[in-house]
């Protein structure tokens, strides 16, 4: 499994911040809270990280992933009733315009922490 150990320690993080601030904020807690918990962990973290789209060499646009840690995992955190197959696509889009094989898409709105893991 790809970076097994790197992402079981960011999910850690990710469960961290849900135990603590529990669900229903807004997405943007989460993501503040999760750069801090990354950061604070020691991890090399980007925060809204900005990737350049090409199209025939010319740039078409621009997307920011909402965390990258170690330059090796995209995080897309979302704070939804339902994960959506537009979620994942989001995330798979990120991993191959950012050139990471390895994504994880994390819900903090239910009960319960949910996350998928993504290899490309």
């Amino acid at each position: 499994m790809i970076y097994k150990e790197l992402a079981y320690k960011v999910v850690g993080c990710c469960l961290n911040v849900h135990s603590e601030l529990g669900p229903g904020l807004l997405e943007q807690c989460y993501h503040n809270a999760l750069y801090y918990e990354l950061k604070s962990e020691g991890f090399s973290s980007g925060y809204n990280v900005p990737y350049n789209v090409f199209y025939k060499g010319e740039q078409v646009g621009e997307y920011f992933a909402d965390l990258v840690v170690e330059n090796k995992i995209v995080i897309e955190l979302k704070s939804v009733k339902i994960l959506s197959e537009v979620h994942v696509a989001q995330l798979l889009n990120y991993l191959h315009i950012s050139k990471c094989r390895l994504g994880l898409l994390v819900n903090f709105q239910g009960r319960y922490l949910e996350w998928r893991r993504m290899v490309i």
